[in-house]
């Protein structure tokens, strides 16, 4: 029925609902989903989200490697005299202790990838604790991010061994400024807007992660990613668009990605994960595992 996102942006304006309505239906006439349930699962998920980030606020320890997990107590510290407002920097926080409690072996949404499982949350939980906004509407927000993810998905891919990091760093950023928008805007057409200009944003970047392992230079990536999807929702709600549209740009971000050497696909051979650095890095690791 509906094949491109701009399907559902269309149906919501020429019916006058709500976009999240629409998802709603759209994922009820699709899956036979219960209404009901799925928005109790969204605010369920909301709740996972926040429960996430202040898990590592209160868990400085190391990720497996050693590599990751204590720059959330360094950036939880440093924050005051951060060069952003409340908002960008507890996001950058957030989306950090996220990604970081990933790595650490704790309990993430992954959205849509467990590597880039802090964009969204950056995002969303930072609006709730920054903002005041209220759980049930980021569940409507997180709606949108899901809508998003999916027709990326149809369009292109969100694996990094498919189609490089854009894959999973790009489109968590798509879907969270898709639902920033729609959470402090509400016009479909902006929503949209902002998940092209995030995509084109990071269209290409490769995925590069050192010995395989989701930490390097995958944790860092999740807090750059929530700041540019504030950056594109900003850009759209000020009325600026994308001269492509959203679902060309993913179908172009496949291609990409489809094009791009295998070592940037997440093997762990390519990008910095080929540096000196980080082979010696992996040597050490594998050295005292031995």
């Amino acid at each position: 029925m509906f094949t491109k996102f701009q399907d559902l942006i269309d149906l919501s304006i020429k019916t006058n609902k709500n976009l999240h309505e629409i998802i709603i239906e759209w994922e009820m006439l699709e899956n036979g989903t219960d209404p009901i349930l799925l928005k109790e699962e969204s605010i369920k998920i909301i709740n996972q989200m926040i429960e996430s980030y202040r898990e590592k606020l209160n868990n400085p320890s190391k990720s497996l490697t050693g590599w990751t997990g204590f720059n959330t107590e360094i950036y939880n510290k440093y924050k005051e005299n951060s060069l952003f407002n409340n908002l960008i920097s507890k996001a950058i926080l957030i989306a950090l202790a996220t990604s970081e409690n990933n790595a650490s072996m704790g309990r993430v949404v992954a959205c849509p990838t467990a590597g880039s499982s802090g964009v969204v949350p950056g995002a969303l939980v930072s609006l709730y604790e920054e903002k005041n906004i209220p759980i049930e509407k980021l569940a409507e927000g997180l709606l949108i991010s899901g809508a998003i993810g999916e027709f990326i998905n149809r369009k292109g891919s969100l694996s990094g061994a498919v189609g490089g990091c854009q894959a999973e760093i790009g489109s968590a950023t798509a879907m969270a400024s898709g639902a920033i928008v729609y959470i402090l805007d509400g016009d479909p057409d902006k929503v949209a807007n902002a998940a092209a200009l995030s995509m084109k944003f990071l269209m290409g970047l490769v995925c590069d992660p050192v010995g395989g392992f989701v930490e390097v230079p995958c944790v860092k990536r999740n807090p750059a990613g929530s700041v540019i999807a504030f950056t594109a929702a900003d850009l759209a709600i000020s009325g600026i668009k994308s001269a492509i549209p959203f679902d060309e740009v993913s179908q172009a971000m496949g291609k990409v990605g489809r094009s791009l050497p295998i070592d940037l696909r997440e093997t762990g051979k390519g990008g910095i994960a080929a540096t000196k650095t980080a082979k010696s890095l992996l040597d050490k690791f594998m050295g005292n595992k031995i």
